[in-house]
């Protein structure tokens, strides 16, 4: 090598499908040990039980994760009913087994009605909700109480896609912050007989979908054939919820240097991202109804 500048680094976004026996931050290591780089993330945890769309941030990407973790979700899961564990899910320590009753599919579509809208759920004690600043999770591995308030989430709808006692599959639509952990543990207390997550697919986050999502197995293929990049989608993939403002180059000059542009027309959504005719983006921007303008809240470096 010369004494040249160095390599940009890869930036964009992978919509990868996580396989079964994996945490999220395996996946993650896998990535930059592939790339070669440090600023790789993740943008929605999923369980080592689950599988499906995991959205992993690279390079200055992991700058617009939290744009990302908004999108609505859906999942399919396999619940297994008669059984309850420590961690709501069947890789857990078995706490209390019970009958399953007869149930026809009309018993369990109406258990599951109740659980559609905005409900109050408590999160599984082994989850990475924090108690005091350190991760529920941990302190449940130690056998400590674990005692989480209930939080506000929304589901949209659930679809019964299969019932053969004792085990059920439903297709779940719901906001983030949804745990089907959580949403088994509850539908087995509703029938009466406790109940574990069995399987989960995550087919769904935001616009990015499982039928589009790149195996673990195909990834390496297309380093070791340097073909990564076309699997690389944009910043803006992660802003569509976003005001799109077309800039120049004198504008993404200002911008650059934290200075405002103006907007000339007030948007229906405060939050925005300034984009140049090639479809970089510049910035996330955020709109000051004052002075009617638009404020540089995230600047991206043009290098990478």
């Amino acid at each position: 090598m010369d004494g040249g500048a160095a390599a940009a680094e890869t930036t964009g976004i992978l919509n990868l499908d996580k396989p079964a026996g994996w945490t999220s931050h395996d996946v993650v290591a896998k990535v930059r040990r592939l790339l070669g780089q440090k600023s790789v993330g993740h943008a929605g945890t999923l369980d080592p039980l689950a599988t499906g769309v995991l959205l992993v941030c690279v390079g200055q990407a992991t700058r617009v994760t939290e744009y990302l973790m908004t999108g609505r979700k859906i999942y399919r899961a396999t619940i297994r009913l008669g059984l309850t564990t420590d961690t709501c899910d069947i890789t857990g320590t078995t706490v209390a087994t019970a009958p399953v009753l007869p149930l026809t599919r009309s018993d369990v579509e109406a258990a599951l009605r109740g659980f559609v809208g905005v409900l109050a759920q408590t999160p599984p004690a082994f989850s990475a909700v924090k108690q005091a600043g350190v991760p529920a999770y941990r302190r449940a591995r130690r056998g400590e109480a674990v005692s989480l308030a209930a939080r506000m989430v929304t589901i949209y709808d659930i679809a019964l896609l299969e019932w053969q006692s004792p085990c059920l599959t439903i297709e779940v639509t719901c906001d983030p912050g949804t745990y089907m952990r959580s949403l088994a543990r509850d539908v087995g207390a509703a029938l009466g007989c406790g109940a574990a997550l069995a399987e989960l697919r995550r087919l769904r986050s935001g616009h990015f979908t499982a039928d589009d999502a790149l195996s673990l197995d195909a990834l390496a293929e297309a380093h070791r054939t340097g073909q990564i990049g076309r699997w690389l989608y944009p910043l803006a993939a992660a802003l569509t919820g976003l005001t799109p403002v077309a800039v120049d180059a004198a504008a993404a000059a200002r911008l650059r240097h934290g200075q405002p542009i103006p907007c000339l027309q007030a948007p229906t959504v405060p939050e925005g991202y300034a984009q140049m005719a090639d479809g970089t983006v510049i910035a996330i921007l955020r709109f000051d109804v004052i002075n009617r303008r638009w404020q540089p809240k995230k600047v991206f470096d043009p290098m990478s």
